[in-house]
């Protein structure tokens, strides 16, 4: 399949793993419209990609906004979710669930609110690709939170595939990938998830473009829906710690 002149909507698009994909989609030739809710991010973000791509700037937990950018949109081809809200990491008996729910709100519920505010917009037999995270099919200390996170999003994209066809639903799980979402982790967690990515059997952690690449292979082949790719590195093969008692 051929992207060039198809329009592709990436939601999150203004760093790290959906900036990524928006510079490898358009190298590809697709007409890419990157969506973000920080305006000076998404100008940094457009000023550093091909012409071909534009902005809108829009607030994802924000249904009348989403809305309002459907109607603006017009057709596309594919959509793009890499929203990313941050944190939920932490051992469950402190974990903060009050912070926990706004995690939520900000990327499953958000994904859920983009998708359904969007699907009007979308070529019958385009594609939706969600970008969850390989925490929701490992089992590691200190990721229950997001794992609940990015679980019910992996849970949803069977049921979506069958019920959505010819529209194709995959995810992408990425692991631990260098972003600037690690940022805002506590130094302890950052630490434990970069060691978890150097024990893995490829022994470093990932590349935004790595997972781009993977996001343009379930864009380009219209033969994979329903499908979850894991993007992580191996490290979903490695045991997991015991924690200390």
């Amino acid at each position: 399949m051929s992207l060039a002149e198809e329009r592709v909507a990436i939601l999150g698009g203004t760093s790290g793993i959906g900036l990524a994909t928006a510079r490898l989609l358009a190298l590809a030739g697709a007409r890419v419209i990157v969506a973000g809710r920080d305006a000076a991010k998404l100008e940094r973000a457009l000023a550093e990609l091909p012409e071909q791509c534009e902005g809108a700037c829009v607030d994802a937990t924000d249904r009348a906004a989403l809305d309002r950018l459907a109607a603006a949109l017009g057709r596309i081809d594919h959509l793009v979710l890499a929203l990313a809200a941050g944190g939920g990491a932490g051992s469950f008996r402190d974990l903060d669930l009050g912070a926990l729910r706004r995690v939520v709100e900000g990327k499953a519920w958000a994904f859920l609110e983009a998708l359904q505010a969007l699907l009007p917009t979308l070529r019958g037999d385009g594609s939706v690709t969600l970008v969850t995270a390989a925490t929701a099919r490992a089992a590691f200390p200190g990721t229950a939170g997001i794992a609940f996170n990015n679980g019910a999003l992996n849970a949803i994209v069977p049921p979506l595939a069958v019920e959505l066809a010819p529209l194709r639903v995959n995810a992408v799980c990425p692991g631990v990938i260098e972003t600037p979402i690690f940022a805002r982790w506590p130094e302890a967690e950052r630490e434990r998830f970069f060691a978890r990515a150097r024990a893995a059997p490829l022994g470093r952690p990932g590349r935004p473009e790595e997972v781009a690449r993977a996001i343009l292979f379930l864009i380009e082949d219209p033969y994979v829906t329903g499908a979850t790719l894991e993007v992580d590195g191996g490290m979903r093969l490695t045991g997991a710690p015991r924690p200390a008692r």
